[in-house]
C-alpha cells in the first residue's frame, strides 16, 4: 500500500504502518493536551498504542488461520481506521473463511476476558468519549474497546468480518459472485447509515470509515466477480499481441518519442533475436527524464541513457494455455505486466491491469 513503510515482520508478515496512523496519534495527543495538560496528551497516545496493538493481534488472528489452509499473508498495514491484512487470496471453501473471519474478532474477545475475567478490572459505566489518566480506567476502557472491536466486526455486511461470514454461510445455497454481492450491499447499505450518523453527530472518523466500507464492499464484489470470470479465461485471451517494443541499447528520447506516438503505458524491452529482456514503464521513463533535466554540463545527458539502465527484468511469464487466475494474482503482486512467451523466451503478447480491465467488462456480461 502507497504511503507505508516497514517496520519490521511478525510471524512471516510484513508489518507497515501508514503515514496517516501518524497524524491520528498527534490529532489525539493534541486534543488531549489542550483539553486536560501534558499527562492525559501522554496517557492518551500510549492507550491508542495499546488499541493498535489489539488491532494487530485482530489481524495475526485471520492470518494465521488463513495459513492453517495454505493462505500465506504477505503483510498487515495499520491505518487510521483499523489494520488491513493482505491475505493471498480468501478461502473458497465457506468453512474455511467463516473460521478465518471469526478468528479476528475471538482475539478481541480473548483480550477482553484476560482483562476482565482475569486481571479483574472494572469497565466504565457509560460509553467512553475520553481517556483518563488512571491507569485502572486505561485498561477498563481497552477491554471495552476490544468488546465493542469484536461487535463492531461482527456486523454482517461487507468488508466487516461478519460480512464475510454471511457470504460464507450464502456461499453454502447459492454461487459466491452472488453471495459477495448480496453482502457488499449489505455493507454499503451499513455505509449509508455510519455516513448519516457521522453528518449528524459531526463526527468525522465515522465519515471516514462509512466512505472505507462503502468503497472496499465495491471493489471486493468486483475481484469476486472478475475472479469468476478469469477461471473460464486463458492467456491467450486476455493478452496484447499489438503492440511497439523497444531494444535494450535504445535511448531514452526514442523511449519518450514511443511514448508520444502510442497510448501504451508499458514498453516490452526485445534484444536483437527476440528474447523478452524486460519492460519500460512509462512512469519508470518519466522519472528518469525529470532526474537527467538537472544534470550538469560534465555529467551524462538524457540522450547518453539506455532503456537497459531503467527497464524492469522481474516480469513474470506465463505460457498461452495458462489460466487467467494465475496473471490476475502475478498482477496483484505488483508486476507491470505479465509477458506472453514462447518456451524459448520468445515475446508472443503480453497482459497489463488495464487490458484485464477491458476484458472483464466485455467478458462479464453474461457472468
Amino acid at each position: 500500500m502507497s504511503w507505508s513503510f516497514s517496520i519490521g515482520r511478525l510471524f512471516g508478515s510484513e508489518l507497515r504502518v501508514h503515514v496517516t496512523f501518524f497524524l491520528l496519534l498527534a490529532w489525539i495527543g493534541f486534543a488531549a493536551y489542550s483539553d486536560q495538560g501534558p499527562a492525559a496528551a501522554l496517557q492518551s497516545v500510549l492507550f491508542v498504542l495499546a488499541l493498535f496493538a489489539c488491532v494487530v493481534a485482530h489481524e495475526f488472528g485471520h492470518a494465521l488461520t488463513a495459513r492453517r489452509y495454505g493462505i500465506a499473508t504477505p503483510d498487515i498495514t495499520l491505518l487510521p481506521i483499523g489494520g488491513l491484512a493482505r491475505l493471498e487470496r480468501m478461502p473458497e471453501n465457506p468453512r474455511h473463511e467463516i473460521l478465518v473471519a471469526l478468528a479476528g474478532p475471538a482475539v478481541n474477545i480473548l483480550i477482553w476476558a484476560v482483562l476482565v475475567l482475569v486481571l479483574r478490572v472494572d469497565m466504565p459505566a457509560g460509553p467512553m468519549n475520553r481517556i483518563d489518566p488512571g491507569a485502572q480506567n486505561f485498561l477498563g476502557q481497552l477491554a471495552m474497546v476490544n468488546l465493542f472491536l469484536a461487535v463492531f466486526n461482527m456486523i454482517p455486511a461487507f468488508p466487516m468480518d461478519g460480512g464475510r461470514v454471511l457470504r460464507a454461510a450464502l456461499s453454502l445455497w447459492t454461487n459466491r459472485v452472488r453471495a459477495t454481492r448480496i453482502a457488499a450491499a449489505a455493507g454499503q447499505v451499513v455505509a449509508f447509515l455510519l455516513g448519516f450518523l457521522g453528518l449528524s453527530s459531526g463526527n468525522p472518523l465515522l465519515v471516514l470509515i462509512a466512505v472505507f466500507v462503502f468503497f472496499a464492499a465495491s471493489a471486493e464484489s468486483q475481484d469476486v466477480a472478475m475472479q469468476a470470470v478469469a477461471r473460464r479465461l486463458q492467456a491467450r485471451e486476455a493478452m496484447i499481441t499489438c503492440f511497439e517494443s523497444l531494444t535494450p541499447g535504445d535511448s531514452l528520447d526514442a523511449a519518450a518519442a514511443a511514448v508520444i506516438r502510442s497510448t501504451q503505458h508499458e514498453f516490452p524491452v526485445i534484444d536483437s533475436d527476440g528474447t523478452l529482456q524486460g519492460f519500460l514503464t512509462r512512469d519508470a521513463l518519466f522519472h528518469a527524464l525529470v532526474q537527467q533535466s538537472g544534470h550538469s554540463p560534465a555529467g551524462p545527458t538524457p540522450q547518453d541513457k539506455r532503456v537497459s539502465g531503467i527497464m524492469q527484468t522481474d516480469i513474470p511469464r506465463v505460457g498461452l494455455s495458462t489460466g487467467l487466475t494465475k496473471v490476475l494474482d502475478q498482477l496483484h503482486a505488483g508486476a507491470p505486466a505479465v509477458a506472453v512467451c514462447t518456451p524459448d523466451g520468445q515475446l508472443i503478447g503480453y497482459i497489463t491491469p488495464e487490458n484485464i480491465g477491458e476484458l472483464m467488462v466485455i467478458k462479464g456480461r453474461s457472468a
